[in-house]
């Protein structure tokens, strides 16, 4: 499961969540109003806060299909790119 930090930020990018619905890890994003705008905004705000590069290859609408992928490839940067 995700840390508290990845849902409070990925919470912001979803109009359509309410504040005490709990986030499933299969729940697609674009169901709780994340648009390509959002994705762009959503992206820069993760690298930011975790000290991440997103690569290419992560640059897709796969990778922000559900938070559960999201949380994956962001953790598995976090790894590769840790000092």
């Amino acid at each position: 499961m995700w840390d508290q930090k990845f849902e409070d930020l990925l919470r912001g990018f979803l109009p359509f969540l309410g504040a005490d619905e709990p986030l499933a890890q299969d729940t697609a994003l674009r169901d709780l109003g994340l648009d390509s705008l959002g994705i762009v905004e959503l992206l820069a705000a993760l690298e930011h806060t975790y000290q991440v590069r997103f690569q290419d290859d992560a640059l897709s609408q796969a990778t922000f299909e559900t938070p559960g992928v999201l949380w994956k490839v962001l953790s598995g940067l976090v790894e590769d790119q840790a000092p």
